[in-house]
Formats: C-alpha cells, sequence, structure tokens
C-alpha cells in the first residue's frame, strides 16, 4: 500500500497533517542619538558649549548602538537630549537678550546724535 501519491502536476499528495514553524524576530528597538540637533546646536546655539557636549554624548550613543548596547545608548542619547534642550533654550534666550541690547543700544545713540544736532 502507497502512502504518498503523486497528483498530474507532480507535487506530492501526503496524508500526514501539515506542520509550521514560527520563527519570533524581535522588532528592533530604535534609539535616536540626536546627532543632528547637537551638530546645529554645535554650529549655531553653542551656549557655554553645551552643544559641543551634546554631540560628543550623540556620538557616543551611536557608538553604543552600533555595538548593541541598547541601554548605554539610551542613557547617552538621554543625556545628549538633555543637554540640546537646555542649549536651545539658553540659545534663544542669548538671541532674545543681545537683540534687545542692540535695539536700546541704538536708540541711545540715535537719542545722542539727535541731541547734539548731527542727526535730523
Amino acid at each position: 500500500m502507497m502512502q504518498n501519491k503523486v497528483d498530474v502536476r507532480g507535487a506530492l499528495l501526503s496524508t500526514a497533517p501539515a506542520t509550521t514553524t514560527v520563527i519570533n524576530v524581535p522588532e528592533e528597538t530604535v534609539v535616536p542619538d540626536h546627532v543632528v540637533w547637537s551638530l546645529f546646536n554645535t554650529i549655531f546655539l553653542n551656549s557655554f558649549c553645551l552643544g559641543f557636549v551634546a554631540f560628543v554624548y550623540s556620538v557616543k550613543a551611536r557608538d553604543r548602538k552600533m555595538v548593541g548596547d541598547l541601554t548605554g545608548a539610551q542613557s547617552f542619547a538621554s543625556t545628549a537630549r538633555c543637554l540640546n534642550i537646555w542649549a536651545l533654550v539658553l540659545g534663544i534666550i542669548s538671541i532674545v537678550l543681545l537683540g534687545m541690547a542692540y535695539a536700546a543700544a541704538y536708540g541711545a545713540l540715535l537719542q545722542v546724535m539727535q541731541e547734539s544736532g548731527r542727526y535730523h
């Protein structure tokens, strides 16, 4: 008695139940390293060198991510994020204060020039 039969197209017909194998592939955890934000803060808003320090921590986070140490990468990325936030806030405050100081100095200069008669 023959257990396996071959149908017309050449496929093997079996009476045994089909088995399946399930492979669970873990999702890759995304750890943002904030390198671009750190580079922006380093170039444009480097208040108290916080942008540069944030850039160093961002590179460390990227290195940790490349070797598979997600906990270390998250730690360095969190520090870089905090430093980037402080650099951004202090940079914006500096720009506002410098703008106000410039406007006040310009107004005082115009007033002195008008009082002295050199500016009409």
